[in-house]
């Protein structure tokens, strides 16, 4: 681009910050659009959303355009510098946009259907009533062991018993639970 047409870029933006020149910003419009709809595609957008920020670009640049300093860039600079900030945003939102819908995915899986939730309290109130059908002594090692989840050698420690005790009452107490419970598989 030659000096004359850099400068007559920056007049016809001046044109359109001082009056709203809808000519002055046609003009630009007609040069740029094109222009900056490739630098979109260049970039990765597909033709149809390099068309978009093309467009909004240009929207930018009649609503922004009491801020161009022709001292501080040439036209073409700011507009192209315009046109790149609107495909970070972009980008940005797309990124934001993924993660937001990972994120739902993730907690829709986490959520348990209402049925999944009352088939879990029937199955806790089912094996709290097994585990009252317990003796005292059994109901402490299943305790021990499960709920608390010591090794067995601690809990022959812990209630002063054998090992081969904790093991052997363990086992017939897992029996009556299974028993119990059976329905539940």
């Amino acid at each position: 681009m030659t000096e004359n047409e850099a400068t007559h870029h920056s007049r016809l933006i001046e044109r359109v910050a001082a009056t709203q020149d809808r000519h002055a910003f046609m003009l630009l419009f007609a040069h740029f659009g094109p222009r900056v709809k490739g630098f979109m595609m260049r970039s990765g957008a597909s033709d149809a959303y390099a068309e978009e920020l093309a467009q909004e670009t240009l929207l930018t640049v009649w609503r922004k355009a009491q801020t161009f300093d022709s001292s501080r860039a040439s036209a073409s600079t700011w507009i192209f510098t315009i046109a790149r900030n609107l495909r970070i945003d972009g980008l940005r939102r797309e990124k934001l946009a993924a993660n937001a819908q990972a994120q739902l995915e993730t907690l829709e899986d986490d959520v348990e259907r209402p049925d999944e939730t009352l088939n879990a309290l029937e199955r806790a109130d089912r094996l709290r009533a097994a585990l009252r059908g317990l003796s005292p002594e059994q109901l402490d090692l299943v305790r021990l062991s499960f709920f608390e989840d010591r090794p067995h050698p601690e809990i022959a420690r812990a209630l002063n018993i054998p090992l081969g005790t904790v093991k052997s009452r363990l086992r017939r107490s897992m029996m009556v639970l299974r028993e119990i419970l059976e329905d539940l598989k």
